[in-house]
Formats: structure tokens, C-alpha cells, sequence
């Protein structure tokens, strides 16, 4: 599994990936985002699905973009192009996988603003080639690991959040996959795209370049909890049996 985030909103755009690939009972370290720029066309690509149809899809449209006379004046042309290559290796591929018990899987994003683009864009590409776009009422997409980064980003991302929120929050959806999913881990990969500039950039983030971060999280999400209102609670504990109580009071006391 993995984790690859897009978020969308009015100042641009932000792409965070972790680079843990399991092969049975291996785990390697690989980029799970290619970079595709030149001049004004800026774009970044995540997937997320079986290692092997990733790169070959992947290839597939490097190729089609160095050969091809087309020039690709939108981003959705280039999200068609790519959707073809995935078909292309599905037809190639996908029965022989199945033959080996393996699902034909390959998810991605595609954001990025390309020349006749009046603003910078987002989409989700389906293993079966069909596509949308992310929008500004849910200004995000993860693929791979979805559940766990998901209710932090619907409570507080919004499509005017700054860039610099989106990061931060991004990072607490990557930290709490991590948390709970084995398949997910640093290094982390994050892409930075600001509307009109044509120009993406991008950082790896270690384990220990974050740890401070993630400390500092935990630390606040204790301390809110002890000092979450607890009256709503009183009448329940109320309704126990004394010994009960005293029970869950002495549990209390020595675990603290």
C-alpha cells in the first residue's frame, strides 16, 4: 500500500507521497512522483498500485510526451494521454496478472498548470483510464492508504487555505497514516506548485527532519484529550456500581 496526497487550493498546489514499496515480505525505498516540466507546461504525477504497472505505465507516457509532436496545451490532454497508457498496459498485462492471482491496480494523481490552463489543476486517474477532476468543494485526493489522514483533512482544509496550512495538515494526514499503517514510511516526498509560475519544486523529508513535528503533535493531541469537557460523561459514571467505580479508579491510578 501507500500514501500519495493532492490538495488543491486557490494559491496552488501540494503533492506528498511516502516511498516504502513492499514486495511480498521485502520493503524497498522508491519515488512514487515524476516530475514533467519544461518551459510552461508543469506537472507532477503520484501513483498508487502494483509496482510493475506503475513503471511501465510511467514509461510508456515519458515516451509518448518525448515522441509525440502534440504539444499538450492543457493538463487534461496530458491526463488523456497517460489514462491511454494505462489502458495500454492493461490490454498488455492484465490477464497475466490475474493468471498470478494479481489484481490489475494503478491509481493516480495529475496536477499541475499547463500553458492554455487559466488555473492550476488536479485530477484522479481510475485504473480503468476514465478520470475527474478535484474540485474546490473537496479540495484533496489521497490514493492508497485513504482512511486514516481523511477526517483530519476534512475538518480543516479548505480550497482558500494558504499553502502553508495545507502542508502542515498534509503532513499530520501523512503522520497518522504512518501511525496506523505499516505500509507507509519516510523518507516523504512533497511537491510545491503556486498558481501561474510554472515552476514545481520539490523536498525529501527524513524521519528525523519531522520527528520534532510529529512529537510536538502527539504531545497536543493528549493534552487536548485529558482537557476535553467530560460533564456529559458524569452521569454515566454516576449510574455505575460503587465498586465499579473504585475498580476503575485504582485501574487509573496505577496506569498513571
Amino acid at each position: 500500500m501507500t500514501f500519495c496526497l493532492g490538495m488543491k487550493v486557490e494559491e496552488g498546489l501540494i503533492g506528498i507521497a511516502d516511498t516504502r514499496v513492499t514486495t511480498g515480505a521485502e520493503c524497498i525505498t522508491a519515488r512514487k512522483i515524476s516530475i514533467h516540466q519544461h518551459g510552461r507546461h508543469s506537472m507532477f504525477l503520484m501513483t498508487s498500485g502494483l509496482r510493475s504497472v506503475r513503471d511501465k505505465a510511467v514509461t510508456y507516457f515519458d515516451e509518448a510526451i518525448s515522441e509525440s509532436d502534440q504539444t499538450f496545451d492543457k493538463l487534461f490532454k496530458a491526463v488523456n494521454v497517460f489514462a491511454a497508457q494505462i489502458r495500454r498496459v492493461a490490454l498488455e498485462d492484465k490477464d497475466t496478472l490475474a493468471q498470478a492471482g494479481l489484481i490489475f491496480n494503478l491509481h493516480a494523481l495529475v496536477g499541475g498548470q499547463l500553458e492554455n490552463d487559466r488555473e492550476h489543476k488536479l485530477y484522479l486517474i481510475y485504473p480503468q483510464g476514465n478520470w475527474v477532476e478535484v474540485s474546490e468543494g473537496t479540495p484533496y485526493c489521497i490514493i492508497g492508504e485513504t482512511g486514516y489522514g481523511k477526517p483530519l483533512l476534512d475538518r480543516v482544509l479548505r480550497y482558500g487555505s494558504s499553502i502553508d496550512l495545507a502542508i502542515k495538515v498534509g503532513f499530520l494526514a501523512f503522520d497518522a497514516t504512518r501511525t496506523s499503517s505499516t505500509s507507509v514510511e519516510y523518507p516523504i516526498d512533497v511537491v510545491l506548485y503556486r498558481h501561474d509560475t510554472f515552476d514545481i519544486i520539490e523536498h525529501r523529508f527524513e524521519k528525523e527532519d519531522l520527528a520534532e513535528i510529529s512529537s510536538w503533535w502527539q504531545s497536543r493531541i493528549y493534552d487536548a484529550v485529558e482537557k476535553l469537557p467530560s460533564t456529559w460523561i458524569d452521569h454515566l459514571l454516576e449510574s455505575l456500581p460503587q465498586d465499579t467505580r473504585e475498580s476503575s479508579n485504582n485501574t487509573s491510578d496505577t496506569s498513571s
